[in-house]
């Protein structure tokens, strides 16, 4: 029997085990228990980091939201608005144009990466002479910051002094004219995007191509299997719970991606690339307009959290799967 401090909670934990002869017959149970005690005097460690994350994360979204049932813009008076702001985001043509350019950047900002990602996993995967210094120079755009990135690839898409139109020229392509047209915009963004973020993918996957057995593929070669089939049946199926933790870290990264929009083209030409990020920054600090760029916040965070709750379901319905196939 054991004394237990006043103020500790105890824990126990037990676990039988059960050794056996060699006739098989169980021959001994032992049973061990494990205490855990929480000392009093924890809380002096914990109210420090609840009050970062209160003022970090709780108080910014609680704010947001009470701002987004006001009707208030700087320099006015502010009066309580009710859902006046989420109906006006209901029938503006604006949000819902900005909701389907930020759609279409995601599912190309990430579906380029990821395909590219994996394909240079596989390629660096191999043994071949300078693959060391060809993986460190391969991952260098993503350590560049999003700015400087957008910055040179703006000179290198300028219309008359960009090296891309001058490459061109060399096979007698005509000149594009790239972020500055409303059909090109987007695409040349996602080149962007995934010039930088294809590099984290391959880390990605390249991790998890260093934890997948080798002695599957072996009997696959004994039996016969090509390259694609053991890609198809052993590769790929091994790997995918490191795919889905790059589609998700993606599709959030491209959801919420401002930086390389706003320094290229601040949502032009005229709105063509115009995402909700760009259309909510301009709304809340160029129009001043606090309470309707924060409904329009709000509404974005619940796209963002639904798209994540998705993902996260799918990764686990596919856990569970391969749980249940084994």
């Amino acid at each position: 029997m054991s004394t237990i401090a006043p103020g500790r909670t105890e824990v126990t934990t037990g676990r039988t085990e059960v050794t056996t002869d060699r006739t098989g017959v169980a021959t001994q149970a032992i049973e061990e228990s494990q205490s855990v005690r929480l000392a009093p005097n924890y809380w002096p460690f914990v109210v420090p980091a609840l009050v970062v994350v209160s003022a970090v994360i709780v108080f910014p979204w609680a704010f947001t939201l009470w701002m987004s049932v006001n009707s208030w813009t700087l320099g006015q008076s502010r009066s309580f608005a009710a859902m006046e702001n989420y109906l006006r985001l209901a029938s503006d043509p604006r949000f819902w144009e900005s909701l389907v350019h930020t759609l279409t950047y995601t599912s190309l900002s990430v579906a380029a990466p990821m395909f590219l990602g994996t394909v240079a996993a596989l390629i660096f995967d191999a043994r071949f002479p300078l693959r060391g210094l060809l993986r460190g120079v391969f991952v260098m755009p993503m350590m560049a910051t999003p700015v400087a990135v957008a910055l040179v690839w703006t000179m290198m898409f300028h219309p008359q002094l960009g090296v891309l139109n001058y490459l061109l020229s060399l096979v007698g392509i005509p000149a594009q004219e790239w972020i500055f047209n409303a059909n090109t915009v987007i695409p040349s963004l996602v080149a962007v995007e995934t010039w930088q973020w294809t590099p984290l993918v391959m880390l990605i996957v390249l991790g998890g191509l260093a934890s997948v057995p080798r002695e599957p593929f072996e009997s696959a070669e004994i039996d016969g299997a090509n390259a694609w089939q053991q890609f198809r049946y052993l590769t790929l199926p091994m790997i995918a719970p490191f795919l889905m933790i790059a589609l998700i870290i993606r599709t959030i990264d491209a959801l919420k991606s401002f930086d390389i929009i706003y320094a290229m083209t601040q949502g032009g030409p005229g709105t063509a690339s115009e995402t909700i990020n760009i259309y909510l920054y301009n709304t809340a600090f160029s129009y001043y307009d606090i309470g309707y760029g924060s409904a329009m916040a709000v509404v974005f965070f619940i796209v963002i959290v639904a798209l994540s709750f998705i993902l996260l379901m799918l990764r686990q319905r596919s856990q569970w799967n391969d749980t249940e196939g084994k």
